[in-house]
C-alpha cells in the first residue's frame, strides 16, 4: 500500500504549543550547526550529544584514535586470535580523558568476526562509530542541562543564545514541520523477492541448518528524507524503549528502537529484553484485544518466543556469575507503536573476568534480529539478503568511563547514505512460518513510521524553519 502522511500528527504540534524534547533536540539538529550528532532518548531524558572530542573508527581491520588534531591507527586483524570487541576496547582504553562519555553506533557487520564469517565483511567496512562529545545537553520536562562530556573544556560552546533560542521556536518548527506534505512510500511491492528469501530460510530450517532466523527487506525511499524533521514527528506516534537521531560517519538514522541489546551497569549487572511474537496494534479496542489473545496462543509465536528467550539465556549465564542467571519476565505482551510483541527479560552478574564490552559481544546483534544458533542464522543473512543490513539490527549505543553501557537495536528507523534513503523490517522465521505472513508482519512494522517520513526542503524553498 502507498503510505501517506496521518492527520493526527498535526494535532499534537499546534502552532504555539509547548515543544517537547524530541522537538527540541530534532530543532537543534536542524539548524546544521553540527556536523555530527547523536540524539539518544532514555527513561524520559533526551541526550543531544555533538561537536566531538573525541572518535573512535572500527573498520574490518584497523582501528582508530582520534584526538583534536591526532590520530592514532593500528591494524588489529593481524592479531592472533583478535576479535572486533578486543580492537574496540582497546580503543576505549587508550581514550586520552580520565572521565568521558561514549555515544555512537555499532554496525551489523560488528558481529561477523566474533562468529566465523569475518570474511563477510571488507577491510574498510566500518564495524562501529564512536564519539565522545564537546557538547552534551539533556532535555527533559524539568528543563534543559547543558555539560561538557569526558572531562573536556567546552569552550563556551554548551546551551548558548543560540541553541536557547532555537529550543524556545521548537514547538513551533515542529507544527510548521507537520503541515509539510508526505509523498507516499510504497511499502506493499516485493521487488528484492523477500518472499523467496523467507522460503529459503523455512527450506534450511527443516534441513536442520539452524532452527530460528530474521529475514529482512529493504524499502527503497524514493525522495531525500529530512532526518530531524522526521524524528519529531515520527516520536509522537511511538513508544519505543529507546529513540536516537543520529548523524554520523556519513550515516543518518532516526528510529525507535523496541529493545535493548544489552544492559550493563557499574555494579556489573547485565540484562537483555527479547521481543519475539508479532501482530497488529492499534486498529479497534476489539481488534486490538483479538490480535492479543492470538498472540498469546498462537503455537507459531510461543515457539519462536520460548527458543528466543532460551539462546538468550545461554548468552548471560557464558558471562556472568555461576547462579546469578534468571529469567525475571516471561512472554509479558509489550506495546511498541503500530505492533505488540512477546516481551521477557533476563539478568544476571558479570563475571570479574568479562565486562561490558564482552556482553556487548556476546548479546550482539539481538538473538531476536538475528537468530538460533546466531552462527548460522548470521551466516543465513549474509547469503539470503540481497541488500547489506548496515545499521539496520546494529545498535546506537552509549558507554561511561564507570563502566556502564546500554545498546539499543536499531529497528523501525529510517536510513539515509551517499543520497540513498531507505526502510529495513524484518521478522523471526521458524519451520512454521509462511512467507505471504511474514511478508504481512514486515508491513505492520513499517506502518509505524512510513506514513510520518519528511521529504528533505530543496534549496531556496520556501518551507518550514526546521531546515535550517
Amino acid at each position: 500500500m502507498n503510505v501517506t502522511a496521518s492527520s493526527t500528527v498535526a494535532a499534537h504540534t499546534e502552532a504555539g504549543a509547548p515543544a517537547d524534547p524530541a522537538q527540541i533536540c530534532a530543532a537543534w539538529a536542524a539548524t546544521g550547526r553540527f556536523a555530527e550528532y547523536v540524539v539518544y532518548e532514555r527513561d524520559g531524558r533526551w541526550i543531544f550529544a555533538a561537536d566531538v572530542a573525541a572518535r573512535i573508527v572500527l573498520t574490518g581491520t584497523d582501528v582508530s584514535v582520534s584526538t583534536g588534531d591526532t590520530t592514532t591507527s593500528r591494524r588489529w586483524a593481524d592479531d592472533p586470535g583478535a576479535r572486533p570487541v578486543d580492537a574496540l576496547a582497546e580503543a576505549v582504553a587508550a581514550l586520552p580523558m580520565a572521565d568521558w562519555q561514549l555515544y555512537g553506533w555499532v554496525g551489523f557487520d560488528f558481529a561477523a568476526g566474533h562468529h566465523g564469517l569475518g570474511d563477510r565483511v571488507a577491510d574498510d567496512a566500518v564495524l562501529a562509530h564512536l564519539i565522545v562529545p564537546r557538547v552534551e545537553l539533556t532535555v527533559s520536562s524539568h528543563g534543559i542541562e547543558s555539560a561538557g562530556a569526558g572531562g573536556v573544556d567546552i569552550g563556551g560552546v554548551g546551551l548558548d543564545d543560540e541553541l536557547l533560542a532555537v529550543a524556545r521556536s521548537a514547538g513551533d518548527i515542529a507544527h510548521e514541520n507537520a503541515q509539510r506534505a508526505t509523498p507516499p512510500i510504497d511499502i506493499d511491492s516485493d521487488p528484492y523477492d523477500y518472499r523467496g528469501s523467507v522460503a529459503a530460510a523455512v527450506s534450511e530450517i527443516a534441513d536442520g541448518k539452524y532452527q530460528k532466523v530474521i529475514m529482512s527487506r529493504h524499502v527503497d525511499i524514493p525522495f531525500a528524507v529530512d532526518m530531524p524533521a522526521t524524528y519529531a514527528r515520527a516520536r509522537v506516534a511511538n513508544n519505543p524503549m529507546r529513540s536516537y537521531l543520529v548523524s554520523l560517519g556519513g550515516i543518518e538514522t532516526a528510529g525507535f528502537s523496541p529493545e535493548l541489546v544489552v544492559s550493563a551497569t557499574a555494579d556489573r549487572q547485565v540484562l537483555t529484553e527479547p521481543l519475539a511474537g508479532t501482530r497488529p496494534l492499534g486498529r479497534s479496542p476489539e481488534e486490538d484485544a483479538a490480535a492479543r489473545d492470538e498472540l498469546l496462543n498462537d503455537s507459531k509465536e510461543i515457539t519462536e518466543h520460548a527458543v528466543s528467550v532460551r539462546a538468550c539465556f545461554g548468552e548471560i549465564e557464558s558471562i556472568a556469575e555461576p547462579g546469578t542467571t534468571a529469567v525475571t519476565e516471561f512472554m509479558a505482551i509489550r506495546e511498541r507503536g503500530h505492533v505488540q510483541h512477546l516481551a521477557s527479560t533476563l539478568r544476571g552478574t558479570l563475571r570479574t573476568d568479562t565486562g561490558p564490552w564482552v556482553a556487548l559481544s556476546v548479546l550482539f546483534p539481538s538473538i531476536t534480529a538475528s537468530g538460533i544458533p546466531k552462527a548460522p542464522a548470521l551466516d543465513a543473512v549474509y547469503r539470503l539478503e540481497p541488500k547489506p543490513r548496515s545499521l539496520y539490527s546494529g545498535a546506537i549505543m552509549t558507554a561511561s568511563s564507570s563502566g556502564e553501557l546500554e545498546a539499543a537495536l536499531v529497528l523501525r528507523s529510517v536510513y539515509a547514505q551517499d543520497g540513498q534513503a531507505w526502510l529495513r523490517s524484518g521478522a523471526g522465521v521458524v519451520e512454521q512460518s509462511r512467507p505471504d505472513r511474514e511478508f504481512e508482519e514486515t508491513c505492520e512494522k513499517l506502518v509505524g513510521l512510513a506514513p510520518f517520513i519528511v521529504a528533505a526542503q530543496q534549496p531556496g524553498s520556501d518551507g518550514a524553519r526546521g531546515s535550517l
